[in-house]
């Protein structure tokens, strides 16, 4: 059965890094330059190939389903293959943590676009088909609308907590995690998230999770990457296989995220194809590899920081994580005019390893309301920024050129660093 071109949604957010260690953000300078690298060169499981951690894969109640072979189009443009009769029905099997609401996907295995496989460019079989590891329930904070960048809308949702329950355990999500959504042009969503949790038995997790849905889903299927350390009782979760469903509740100020292991559990028929819109740049995963030298400075920001959150060492090296709690941005030759705060949240996600690589992800708010994302990643000496904000505003030049960072310098409370354009 086909269905042609589900679009996925995307929320905008900033992401200013100074990752040291785990950017998972692949080099694609084609993009606007927003790329991002893995630390110590660990293959983080996410789209493109990358290995992504954590993520939540959402699936909805099946649409109107299509006869294998008719070529009939559904509602979306999705293109659904796959063998075996008719789709779900309208309603269709909502999505675990979907509550009924879910729509579009049903029981289809959902195949990623290239750029964005969430580590299985085979497809996301439904997750339910596998057996229930967790359910979490996210606490919400500031909603940030990017609005339409380079890549499509995105919007930044602020985690501030939340609880994590399964049979085998229970968690608490700690402040500061970031929500990033991106819905496309043609209604497909691609998700990334980021979030740091407190097991009940003293273990730091870093997740970081990967999703996608198709035009008119409001559950997103999500791939979640975890990292614990190798001595921690929880250490299966670095090498487990996992899928679930992510679901936002406006009204209640929550998300909510059902994962359930999928070791057993086959990409199988029908197929729901995801298609990218052509003549659009996209998202990375990973860091950009690039290198350049500095040209003309853009912008310096003064980043406080909080307590660091180690996890230890696990499967991609030891890593470290420092949350960002604010800061300051002052213009420089580039953007004269530029003005504005670091917005609380996000952290740069050090990974330690032969070579210490940063992966700094958070937002920036100007003084005239605009929301840039930012993500700095790369070793020291090397680090690449990639910056995302509204195409027709007055810092769009932050999307279409490449950029080169200063390595942290200490400053009261944190770290200052400043970009510059790269020769």
């Amino acid at each position: 059965m086909v269905i042609k071109n589900l679009p996925a949604k995307l929320l905008i957010t900033g992401i200013l890094g100074i990752c040291s260690g785990g950017c998972g953000s692949s080099a694609d300078d084609t993009s606007g330059g927003t790329t991002s690298s893995s630390s110590g060169g660990a293959a983080s499981s996410g789209p493109g190939g990358a290995t992504g951690t954590g993520g939540d894969a959402g699936t909805g109640g099946a649409g109107s389903g299509t006869t294998a072979g008719s070529g009939t189009t559904g509602a979306g443009g999705a293109e659904e293959t796959g063998s075996g009769g008719s789709g779900g029905g309208a309603g269709g099997t909502p999505g675990a943590g979907g509550g009924g609401n879910g729509s579009g996907s049903g029981e289809a295995t959902i195949v990623p676009d290239p750029s964005w496989t969430c580590g299985m460019p085979d497809g996301i079989p439904l997750p339910t088909r596998g057996e229930l590891v967790f359910r979490a329930t996210l606490q919400l904070g500031e909603t940030h609308d990017v609005g339409t960048t380079q890549f499509g809308h995105r919007r930044l949702l602020d985690v501030k907590g939340g609880t994590l329950t399964g049979d085998k355990i229970q968690a608490t999500f700690l402040t500061g995690g970031m929500d990033l959504e991106l819905t496309l042009s043609n209604g497909s969503v691609e998700l990334e998230e980021i979030n740091i949790l407190k097991a009940s038995d003293g273990s730091s997790i870093l997740l970081r999770t990967c999703g996608v849905a198709a035009a008119g889903d409001d559950v997103v299927r999500i791939v979640p990457d975890f990292e614990v350390a190798n001595s921690s009782s929880l250490a299966w979760l670095n090498t487990g296989k996992f899928a679930g469903t992510r679901v936002v509740n406006a009204a209640a100020g929550t998300i909510q995220l059902d994962v359930y292991d999928i070791s057993k559990v086959a990409a199988g028929e029908p197929k729901i194809q995801l298609k990218d819109p052509e003549g659009v740049p996209n998202q990375s995963w990973e860091c950009s590899k690039a290198t350049g030298a500095r040209g003309s400075s853009v912008f310096t920001e003064t980043v406080t920081l909080g307590s660091s959150v180690s996890v230890g060492a696990s499967k991609r090296g030891t890593r470290n994580i420092i949350p960002i709690t604010g800061g300051t941005v002052t213009g420089g030759t580039l953007l004269s005019g530029l003005s504005g705060t670091v917005l609380p949240g996000g952290a740069d996600y050090q990974l330690i390893g032969s070579t210490t690589v940063l992966d700094a992800r958070y937002a920036l708010s100007s003084k005239d309301g605009e929301v840039i994302v930012v993500r700095n990643c790369g070793p020291f000496g090397a680090l690449i920024p990639v910056f995302e904000t509204r195409a027709d505003g007055p810092y769009a030049i932050l999307n279409t050129k490449q950029y080169v960072s200063s390595d942290p310098g200490g400053a009261g409370g944190g770290v200052s660093l400043t970009f510059y354009e790269r020769k």
